[in-house]
């Protein structure tokens, strides 16, 4: 009995690219927890003295396999106020680092946006993920600071929302993670299977011999067979003329 190939392969070649995404239970979990509120995940929580809500981040990828990520952050004044809505944008590059933040505040009705803050080329250059990412994350809360102070805000939460806003920056490249570079590679070529020793024959039963039938026109006797005779027909004597025992 012959066996076919064992094959040993993949069935498609992987072809996947670095990237990077937001693991958003951490994200949650860091907040304190998330929670459904109409058809959507948002967590709140106390920070200086205040109350926030954040929301579930939506997540764009980037052309260089990146992803740009939007976080809606409220400041939650009470029951019979309005409440404040700030918006954090962060986009991430391929390796994880933080590429550029910006933010923007609506304080009843009056909109306070920051620079789009990035590290140059060259500075950039000389920092590595983590001081790139606390670099920006300093220069977006300063200049929100420096906006909203203009705008002669003096309530604590409204004070300290660029605080709260730099909070949620800092949980979020914590959540971050580098999908690695996949390696392409080739199906196994197909192995063969183990060779089988041969099969034993089984043994055959001899074939019986027949016999060639004679043809009774072309078989004749050696010797023609005698007469029988009737026992009482007496056997003649033949003697030769002119023999004895004549008279």
């Amino acid at each position: 009995m012959k066996t076919g190939f064992l094959t040993v392969a993949l069935a498609f070649p992987l072809s996947l690219h670095a990237g990077v995404e937001i693991d958003i239970a951490r994200f949650g979990d860091s907040l304190g927890g998330w929670k459904k509120r109409d058809k959507t995940l948002t967590v709140d929580y106390p920070y200086a003295g205040s109350e926030y809500r954040t929301y579930k981040p939506e997540i764009t990828p980037t052309p260089d396999n990146g992803i740009f990520v939007t976080v809606r952050i409220d400041h939650r004044r009470g029951f019979f106020q309005s409440n404040d809505h700030a918006v954090l944008e962060v986009t991430y590059s391929s390796d994880g680092s933080v590429a550029s933040a910006q933010s923007s505040i609506a304080l009843q009705g009056r909109i306070i946006t920051s620079d789009l803050i990035r590290i140059g080329t060259s500075a950039g250059a000389k920092l590595n993920a983590v001081d790139r990412a606390v670099k920006i994350g300093s220069d977006l809360v300063a200049d929100l600071s420096s906006k909203i102070l203009r705008e002669k805000a003096v309530e604590a939460g409204r004070v300290s929302f660029p605080a709260a806003l730099r909070h949620n920056y800092n949980l979020l490249y914590r959540a971050i993670r580098v999908i690695p570079e996949a390696v392409e590679v080739d199906p196994l070529p197909a192995l063969p299977a183990p060779e089988q020793p041969p099969e034993p024959e089984e043994p055959r039963e001899p074939e019986e011999k027949i016999p060639e039938a004679e043809d009774p026109e072309t078989t004749k006797p050696d010797h023609t067979p005698s007469e029988p005779q009737d026992p009482s027909t007496p056997d003649l004597e033949i003697k030769p003329y002119g023999a004895s025992g004549e008279s």
